[in-house]
């Protein structure tokens, strides 16, 4: 029996499933067989199958090849609160969705290429480049505190991530730089939503003059062949993003509060928000890339592959491998209430388990709402894109979620 709200799962999963056949490559030509490949759609189905995820597209790519870029489900139309007879957009392998705070390490990496041409330095204090931003303290916060989520500013007590917030980017700045720390730079690792994305955006835009979505654009989207892999989309193609989906049972009493807190919004909001055409079209630093799971699995082989890729030098070796450098060991996250393994932008795989399962020392990548992952282990010389819809927030979906992530670290090996 299902808790809570779910979609409607068809009988033949044939008739929802998209694939790419077109870059999907045989197995066996990297050391893989087509029961591994089997294997890992098949716990993909089962995730699907739990009636909480709309849509799931998935990419695997090993050692450079892709041999999975699938999708199952629909677009839009089979929401919880859709009605038997609303009309369905079914999904496709290159349907683009909103990857969230995934979006942190596309960020991070954008900074770690300004740092690259000298045009910022990671340990020089904010205020260097935002100077009205040193007040209350802040004056000894780095590029590097915020990267590493210990800039003292998880949120902006009194204010809402609304939509409108989000689109007044001077107000939002002006907000941040007027804000009181909760503890001293470096101090506490505390998970900056929101907040961190705004500050290292507004630091891209007064050292190169542009906007940060041109910058993404020219100097990483544009070079490796993307259509989306953007922040936002044009208004004209909202449409096309995978609509979102607040989905399984009821956010527990008790936890609704921390979850309010890390998010600005209580959860079912923050799905609301997601799907507005407001936050589709802005600039949201920490949470609203928009790509596709091909193009997500692509930039994380990129930096797998240590900053180069079919013939295109993005990064320089060392950038890539700074931004790897270790600065917290599964230390307790006092915003996500759970121990996490940081580098400058992006998450750690652990010797035992990790986001991206188990022995996954090598791993790195990011985690985006609240079922959404990128990442790439280079250990096993894979990349993959897990992008989902559906947003519960616990529920025995957690369990194929697991399963999915075991299995394609497992039989990717």
């Amino acid at each position: 029996m299902k808790l809570g709200r779910h979609c409607r799962i068809p009988h033949d999963l044939e008739s929802v499933t998209d694939r790419d056949h077109g870059r999907e490559v045989s197995p066996d030509r990297v050391g893989l067989s087509r029961r591994d490949v089997d294997a890992i759609w098949a716990k993909t189905e089962a995730l699907y199958r739990t009636g909480t995820q709309p849509a799931i597209a998935l990419c695997v790519r090993k050692r450079g090849e892709v041999v999975i870029e699938r999708a199952i489900g629909h677009l839009a139309g089979n929401g919880p609160d859709d009605r038997e007879d609303t009309p369905k957009v079914p999904i496709r392998a290159s349907s683009p969705f909103c990857i969230f705070s995934v979006s942190k390490a596309v960020t991070a990496m954008v900074v770690h290429l300004l740092d690259d041409r000298g045009l910022l330095h990671i340990d020089d204090p904010v205020a260097e480049y935002l100077p009205e931003f040193g007040t209350h303290g802040k004056d000894r916060v780095t590029i590097r505190h915020v990267l590493t989520h210990r800039a003292g500013i998880p949120s902006v007590a009194g204010q809402h991530n609304d939509p409108e917030l989000l689109l007044d980017w001077d107000r939002v700045v002006a907000l941040l730089c007027d804000a009181r720390p909760t503890f001293p730079p470096g101090r506490r690792l505390a998970y900056h939503a929101v907040t961190g994305g705004f500050v290292l955006g507004e630091i891209v835009r007064r050292v190169t003059g542009r906007d940060l979505r041109d910058v993404l654009r020219d100097e990483i989207a544009k070079p490796l062949g993307f259509r989306h892999f953007s922040y936002g989309v044009a208004p004209e193609r909202v449409r096309e993003v995978a609509r979102n989906e607040f989905t399984g049972p009821p956010v527990p009493p008790g936890i609704h509060l921390l979850v309010q807190r890390a998010l600005g919004v209580p959860f079912a909001e923050a799905v609301r928000i997601s799907n507005d055409a407001r936050y589709l079209t802005g600039v949201v630093p920490s949470g609203n890339v928009v790509a596709t799971a091909y193009e997500v699995a692509t930039f994380f082989d990129l930096l797998r592959n240590g900053g180069e890729l079919g013939g295109a030098r993005i990064f320089d070796r060392r950038t890539v491998r700074r931004a790897l450098i270790e600065t917290s060991y599964l230390e307790l996250d006092l915003t996500l209430a759970f121990p996490v393994r940081y580098g400058l932008g992006l998450m750690l795989g652990a010797p035992r388990l990790s986001l991206f399962g188990p022995r996954t020392a090598s791993a790195f990548g990011h985690l985006g709402f609240i079922n959404v992952l990128g990442w790439a282990d280079p250990e096993r010389e894979l990349s993959v894109a897990l992008l989902t819809s559906g947003k519960p927030f616990v529920g025995p979906h957690l369990v194929r979620l697991v399963d999915l992530v075991r299995t394609i670290t497992l039989r990717g090996a």
